[in-house]
C-alpha cells in the first residue's frame, strides 16, 4: 500500500534521531535543551502542522504504521511546543481506534510531567529510572494494560514517589524550571 506521506514523516524522524545521536557522542546534550536539537523539533512540527492540515492525523490507516509511530516521536519531541502537543493528543484521543494506543500513554504522560502534574501510564521516569508520580499507584498496571504497555513490578511501584513530592522533584533543576515557564508548561 502507498501512503501519502509515509516516507517524509519516517525521515524526519529519523533526522531527529540522527542529530540527537551525533550531539550525545559530542557530549552536548548533557546540560539543557541544545538549540541544534530544538531547531530540529521545531521544524519537524512545522512540517507535521502542514501535513496534519493536509490529511488529518497520521494514523495507521493513513500513512502506516512506522510513520505513524514516527509522527508519534515527532510530536513526542516537540517540547518547546506545548499548545501542540496538547493538540496532538487530542487529534490522538479522537483517532485511539487508528493508532498505536502506548504511543498515546506516553504523550499523555509527557504532557502531565511538563506540567507539574502526575502521570497515568508511570512512562516518564525521573533520576535513577524510577517514574514520576502517578495520578493512582493501585490501578497503575490495569492502565497499562489498557495501552498495551507491560506492568511494573510491585518494587517498582513501590519506589514512584507521592504527589505531594512533585514541587521538590520539579524544583531539583532550576533551568528545566525556567525553561518550563519560558515556553509555556508552568
Amino acid at each position: 500500500m502507498d501512503y501519502l506521506f509515509e516516507k517524509e514523516i519516517i525521515r524526519l524522524a529519523d533526522d531527529d534521531l540522527e542529530i540527537r545521536e551525533k550531539l550525545l557522542a559530542e557530549g552536548k546534550l548533557t546540560e539543557g535543551y541544545h538549540q541544534e536539537m530544538e531547531r530540529v523539533h521545531r521544524a519537524n512540527a512545522q512540517r507535521l502542522r502542514e501535513i496534519i492540515n493536509e490529511i488529518g492525523f497520521p494514523t495507521l490507516s493513513k500513512v502506516g504504521a512506522k510513520a505513524s509511530d514516527a509522527a508519534w516521536l515527532i510530536i513526542q519531541h516537540s517540547i518547546g511546543e506545548p499548545e501542540f502537543m496538547k493538540e496532538c493528543y487530542k487529534m490522538m484521543e479522537a483517532n485511539s481506534h487508528d493508532i498505536h494506543l502506548k504511543n498515546k500513554a506516553y504523550l499523555y504522560d509527557r504532557i502531565q510531567v511538563f506540567q507539574g502534574k502526575p502521570q497515568k501510564y508511570g512512562t516518564q521516569l525521573i533520576a535513577g529510572g524510577i517514574p514520576y508520580p502517578v495520578e493512582d499507584k493501585e490501578s497503575l498496571n490495569n492502565e497499562r494494560e489498557k495501552m498495551n504497555l507491560p506492568p511494573l513490578s510491585n518494587k517498582e511501584i513501590h519506589q514512584i514517589p507521592d504527589q505531594a513530592e512533585i514541587p521538590e522533584i520539579d524544583s531539583r533543576d532550576e533551568e528545566y524550571l525556567k525553561w518550563r515557564k519560558k515556553v509555556g508548561w508552568v
